[in-house]
């Protein structure tokens, strides 16, 4: 499977274009149609809006409320208005009147002076709503809106009280039939619109009735057949009947000599309907989504259609004839299995949009390139692999999208469509970029991801055309510099072997450099005890070629679990070593496939290589079944991983094949709620773990530290992965000689000294290298991808920091994770020895040591090391003491203070607003050493308060689930995060209770309980009834935090559910669990307009407050707090 562009719901959605602006400021992508998802075989898969209909209808159309649009939501309304008012701006009678078209339906725009009426009671579907009342006179009215009321049956009188009326809208209701109502009203209406009912038979004598119809929406309802009689409405124009059950049309059809346009997408139709061939006038046509298999040659009768969508047709091939159909403007043919276009296809001269996107081909089709005209084109998803030189000849084209084919190269011809403004060609083979690609400078909408890229570096392109253009005329003009260095991160269990396995490979090179004999060379170096924790080492692999290593060791003890993620980053070479001396099948979860989810989560497509350590204490036997066994257990996990992986994707295609209509019916529908673009960012996101798996190489490799063959073998297995250039590509790409100054500069005095630098330091530096602030960021991506420094460019908290001096940097950090109460204690009392009175924050501790004190001290240290131990409290001038070797000045301490809580791993208890009065001391906390698994506040949980007294409240619950692995050190780096947002916090190792303002909140991580089950993380809050919107408001920014911590792993899989109300007021140990996307839009949370809170509230938390997840009917309690909550948003 393929990486995917944006992904869209599979049926066709027609959206309004915005109209082209000025050349340099291009459209957003927000709105934009996009091609179907990689991978999907919908019954139908369209594309964008068709820009040439935009042009013949006037442009981009005004969003009113028109006889199409549904009805408000709110408390019972009569809405009154003129057609100016309540349609848009633009005049003209009814005759005249333009459409645009929204996701297969037709949303109808009035432009004449109509009178309107819209009435509609809400909820719709509670039992105490009170029956739609009319008002008293409603002679006048000509447009009358009864939509989304949830109606059966009109209301009774209103066939004889409209004498005026010309549109009646009755969407989004319960009617089976055709209201007797609307053959009364036939003679006079112009328009009706019926979508999204259940009609399941079209009455003969209602049809009939409807001798002056225009317009006729009949889509998404279950119709099989229609009957003869539509064939006698003469006047109609445009006919909507997608989204049915039809299997065949009436032949009388081949009568509505006026019409215009017609969907019949979405339908039961295994041949095109020879009706349609008698319909001279027709100019748009959807038949999308049916097993047509093909199309008659006498197709080039229809000579005015302008708009042609042929989506999911399973058409195969096109017969010439189609090439006469010399009008096409906009033309879908998309996933139909084509594998060519006839030669004549050239004729189409008019066409400005065509979508051949999910299609066979495998060369660019040779009949495009004549059509100069042509401004959109889209060939996503195929087996194209090069693009021709020729394609300069589109010059009027402004989108391209070639994304998820098997491209290579760009001919350098492709600058010269300097119109273009998208340009997408994620998911190729592409490793060079044409020079002057930055002449591309309208391109607006860029898509480069998932291509081997070399020049520009990956991190240049990704930032945008700009970046690139600056790159390339930086290289032009300056002296190019080659630097292979590669990052190598040493991962694995405790006792791995991960440091001795270090020394060896670095050290006893260095000996062979210096002219070792081979005695010298027969023992290794000798080797530490044991870790000290996180150590850099730079280790020159092969001098005459200048490949350089940066050695990471990454502590195994699981005090280092919060920081590791850190120094884990794309373009690396991870090497995961396990004892072999110590390994058993049943520790695989733990030595072995924990790491490989921890390094997939964090780095998709990492490259992985097994080193298995200690090999010659073991048996020949032993030591080829224990590699064995890792290697099967890596498979089998990661088939289970990927078929895991699949089957949800499967899930989310049968979600999207069933309308969002049939998707809510159930509360046990799976993502029940959950809109069609949610479900496509799903899908997306499903297709981009599939497509980005860990590259294990196999098989494992053993390796004694007493063997120098083994080793020397391990070297060269290093050395030819890296140079690997599928693997690498990067590793022998041409720098401009700038970033290389830039690193010189910033390990040059004065600035080589400093703990680190501010952006803007940093940006100084740069400018002396020749470098502007915009290609400043490229640079030091680099720097941070070949480990030179660390720069977290995607974290808002540290972005404004670089870490040029790592060493320095990671010796203060394991100062705070190492646990050795002994070492600590040892710290602490060095520290003291030389400290002078006067110098600390009103403690005794920093006093110099008076005769008979040192034991009063060392008790006294050694309590502070307990708590720090035990619950993770420090204070600062005892920090400071932990510190000394590192830090020079008080401002240092307190700016590493502040790092360390922009890190995540600590936070301020009593922070200080000015400067602490004498005698106080101020307090840190590090959630990592907190060793209680639950603060004393978790009666709260239970339904309790405090003080033990039980109470009345509902309980808002975000859980977040975590299938595969939970990132380690999540829980106390959110500990961290959330701070700043409550106030009386008490924390436990799995738990936090706190408050925000008065309202109490509960944050729990509960580990997996077994393979089957999740690590779960969950949010709650409770509140009143009617302050029951209090809840929400105090858990929205907590929700906010996780999400930009959750970002960081961008391969991690992970769900939201809202937890039922009822549920957790029964007790229940499993209640039901309603999804969280309607609330929480992915990734990137908002926190829920006001206004469009109605729509949240319907969608996410009224789920979880009714009792839906029982076979009970909406209990009392349940309406009171929904209205409640309605009544607070208002």
């Amino acid at each position: 499977m393929r990486a995917a562009p944006p992904a869209r719901r599979p049926r066709p959605r027609r959206r309004r274009r915005r109209p082209r602006r000025a050349p340099r400021a291009p459209r957003s992508c927000s709105r934009r149609r996009r091609p179907p998802a990689a991978g999907a075989r919908p019954p139908a898969a369209l594309g964008p809006r068709p820009r040439a209909a935009e042009r013949r209808r006037g442009g981009r159309p005004e969003r009113a409320r028109g006889p199409g649009a549904a009805g408000s939501c709110g408390r019972p309304r009569v809405a009154v208005g003129r057609g100016r008012a309540m349609a848009g701006k633009d005049g003209g009678d009814l005759r005249a009147a333009r459409l645009w078209r929204d996701a297969a339906l037709r949303a109808r725009k009035l432009r004449g002076n109509l009178r309107q009426l819209t009435l509609g009671a809400e909820p719709p579907d509670s039992p105490d709503a009170p029956p739609l009342a009319l008002p008293a006179s409603l002679a006048d009215v000509e447009v009358l809106n009864l939509g989304n009321n949830g109606l059966d049956e009109v209301p009774d009188g209103l066939g004889a009280a409209l004498g005026s009326l010309r549109v009646l809208v009755l969407r989004r209701n319960r009617f089976a039939r055709l209201p007797a109502a609307v053959a009364e009203l036939g003679p006079r209406l112009t328009e009706l619109d019926v979508s999204h009912n259940r009609l399941s038979a079209l009455g003969a004598e209602a049809v009939s009735a409807l001798r002056e119809l225009r317009k006729l929406n009949l889509s998404h309802n279950q119709l099989p057949a229609l009957p003869a009689q539509l064939g006698a409405l003469a006047h109609l124009e445009e006919l909507d009947v997608s989204f049915n059950r039809l299997a065949h049309l009436p032949d009388s059809l081949s009568c509505l000599l006026r019409l215009r346009t017609l969907d019949v997408d979405h339908n039961q139709l295994t041949a095109f309907p020879r009706q349609l061939l008698q319909l001279a006038a027709l100019e748009e046509l959807d038949v999308s989504s049916n097993r047509l298999r093909g199309l008659p040659e006498d197709i080039s009768a229809l000579r005015a259609l302008k708009i042609l969508w042929l989506s999911g047709a399973e058409l195969g091939t096109l017969p010439s004839g189609f090439c006469e159909l010399a009008s096409l403007e906009s033309l879908m043919l998309d996933n139909n299995g084509l594998r060519a276009l006839p030669a004549q296809f050239s004729r189409l001269q008019r066409l400005k949009m065509l979508n051949l996107s999910s299609n066979l081909f495998e060369e660019f089709p040779a009949a495009l390139l004549p059509l100069a005209g042509l401004e959109e084109l889209y060939l996503s998803r195929n087996q194209l692999t090069s693009v021709p030189s020729l394609i300069s000849g589109l010059g009027r084209l402004l989108t391209l999208w070639l994304d998820n084919n098997r491209i290579r190269y760009l001919p350098d011809s492709i600058v010269e469509l300097t119109g273009l403004e998208e340009l997408v060609l994620q998911g190729n083979q592409i490793a060079v970029l044409p020079d002057n690609f930055g002449q591309l400078s309208r391109v607006g909408l860029w898509k480069i991801k998932d291509n081997p890229l070399i020049q520009p570096p990956y991190e240049v392109c990704m930032k945008g055309i700009p970046y690139i253009a600056a790159y390339q005329k930086e290289l032009a003009h300056s002296q190019p510099a080659v630097q292979p260095r590669l990052k190598l991160l040493l991962m694995g269990h405790k006792a791995a072997g991960k440091t001795l396995l270090r020394h060896c490979l670095t050290e006893e090179r260095a000996e062979g450099n210096q002219g070792g004999g081979d005695k010298e060379k027969s023992s290794p170096p000798s080797a530490p005890s044991a870790s000290k924790g996180i150590e850099v080492t730079s280790w020159t692999a092969d001098a005459s070629r200048g490949l350089r290593f940066i050695v990471y060791d990454l502590a195994g003890d699981e005090s280092y679990e919060v920081i590791q993620p850190f120094f884990l980053s794309p373009g690396a070479l991870y090497v995961l070593v396990v004892n072999l001396a110590t390994y058993e099948p049943h520790r695989f979860p733990s030595t072995v496939g924990s790491f490989l989810h921890r390094v997939g989560a964090r780095v998709p497509h990492a490259v992985v290589c097994i080193v298995g350590t200690h090999a010659d204490l073991c048996a020949e036997r032993e030591l080829e079944e224990k590699c064995l066994d890792i290697h099967r257990q890596i498979a089998l996990q990661e088939k289970h991983d990927a078929e895991g992986l699949s089957r949800l994707a499967r899930v989310v295609d049968e979600a999207l094949a069933r309308d969002f209509e049939l998707r809510s019916a159930s509360p046990h529908a799976a993502y029940y709620g959950v809109s069609d673009k949610n479900l496509r960012r799903r899908k997306a996101h499903f297709q981009y773990l599939l497509n980005h798996r860990l590259q294990i190489l196999s098989p494992v490799l053993p390796v004694s530290c007493r063997d120098p063959r083994q080793l020397q073998r391990l070297r060269d297995k290093l050395l030819s992965v890296a140079e690997h250039r599928e693997i690498f590509p990067n590793l022998h790409r041409v720098l401009p000689r700038s970033w290389q100054v830039l690193e010189e500069l910033h390990f040059q005095p004065p600035q080589a000294q400093r703990l680190w630098l501010s952006w803007w330091d940093s940006a100084r530096l740069g400018l002396q290298a020749g470098l502007t602030e915009d290609r400043l960021q490229s640079a030091l991506s680099y720097l941070h991808e070949s480990g030179k420094l660390l720069y977290f460019e995607d974290s808002p908290a540290l972005k404004e920091h670089v870490f040029h001096n790592l060493t320095r940097l990671i010796d203060i950090l394991n100062v705070f994770f190492q646990r050795d109460p002994s070492l600590l204690l040892h710290k602490l009392l060095l520290g003291t020895s030389g400290e002078g009175e006067g110098e600390g924050e009103g403690s005794p501790l920093l006093a110099g040591p008076a005769p008979g004190q040192e034991l009063l001290r060392a008790t006294q240290l050694h309590h502070y090391v307990e708590g720090f131990l035990l619950h993770g409290l420090l204070p600062a001038h005892v920090i400071r003491l932990l510190l000394k070797p590192h830090i020079q000045a008080q401002q240092d301490l307190q700016l590493l203070l502040e790092l360390l809580e922009k890190m995540g791993l600590c936070y301020c208890l009593n922070k200080p607003k000015g400067k602490p009065l004498n005698g106080s001391t101020v307090w840190y906390k590090f959630p990592c050493y907190v060793q209680n698994e639950v603060p004393h506040a978790e009666a709260w949980i239970n339904g309790t308060n405090l003080a033990g007294q039980s109470f009345v409240a509902e309980q808002l619950q975000i859980e977040y689930s975590f299938p595969f692995t939970f990132p380690p050190g999540l829980f106390a780096r959110y500990s961290v995060q959330i701070n700043s947002h409550v106030v009386h916090r008490s924390d436990g190792k799995l738990q936090i209770f706190a408050y925000r303002g008065k309202v109490p909140v509960v944050v729990s991580y509960r580990p997996a309980r077994g393979v089957l089950q999740p690590d779960t993380l969950s949010i709650a809050s409770h509140a009143s009834l009617p302050n029951i919107w209090t809840a929400w408001q105090a858990i929205t920014p907590l929700v906010e935090e996780l999400n930009v911590l959750l970002q960081e792993w961008p391969g991690l899989h992970y769900t939201v559910h809202i937890l039922c109300s009822k549920c957790l007021k029964r007790g229940s140990p499993n209640p039901h669990a309603f999804p969280g996307e309607p609330a929480f839009h992915g990734r990137k949370f908002r926190e829920p307009d006001r206004r469009r809170v109605a729509s949240d509230i319907s969608l996410a938390l009224s789920l979880a407050l009714r009792s839906l997840c029982t076979v009970d009917p909406l209990c009392k309690g349940c309406s009171q707090l929904e209205m409640s909550l309605s009544s607070s948003f208002v």
